[in-house]
């Protein structure tokens, strides 16, 4: 496996393949559904965005509440397609990935090569072992969305794979091939 810090650094995003196990440590942010229209009509009235997208990664989650003593409940992946009409948009910003489940888009994979940018993949059913890896969590912005607010998050050994790397090589279209 290979370890990631975040941010990324381009060497960093050159260096992985589609299907390579990674551990990301360091800060991701957290963005859902809702979150992505509402940066975008930020972005459409020139406002700024809650957080800096240079060299950041999204995780596509909404987690459940977390129990005593922890500091984040069940935190698995959603499905990423859902914010695939928004993705090109934040990766041309500065995004340089996201973590989440399932296949992207055309215009995604495009976005991810034009940007040289990078997609992981969590396995969704492991939204408790996830969990352990998220060490801290800060509130960012849009706390009137639950558990789909933007926040950030501290992750040490948080376990993945690469989905769709920066040449737009994607694992799910690879293990449909072989």
């Amino acid at each position: 496996m290979k370890r990631i810090t975040l941010p990324l650094k381009e060497e960093d995003i050159l260096s992985l393949h589609a299907g390579d196990a990674v551990l990301l440590n360091g800060t991701l942010y957290t963005a859902r559904d809702a979150v992505h229209k509402k940066m975008h009509e930020m972005m459409e009235r020139g406002e700024p965005l809650p957080f800096d997208l240079t060299g950041n990664v999204i995780y596509y989650v909404g987690p459940t509440p977390a129990k005593p003593g922890m500091v984040i409940g069940s935190a698995g992946p959603t499905t990423a397609s859902r914010m695939d009409v928004y993705t090109p948009e934040l990766l041309d910003k500065g995004l340089k990935g996201m973590l989440g489940k399932g296949r992207r888009s055309k215009e995604v994979r495009d976005a991810i090569i034009r940007n040289k940018a990078i997609y992981f993949i969590a396995c969704g059913g492991a939204g408790a072992l996830i969990s352990h890896s998220i060490k801290k969590r800060e509130m960012v912005a849009f706390e009137e969305l639950l558990s789909e607010a933007v926040t950030k998050l501290t992750v040490e050994d948080l376990p993945c794979f690469v989905g769709m790397d920066c040449w737009g090589n994607d694992i799910y279209e690879e293990g449909e091939e072989q």
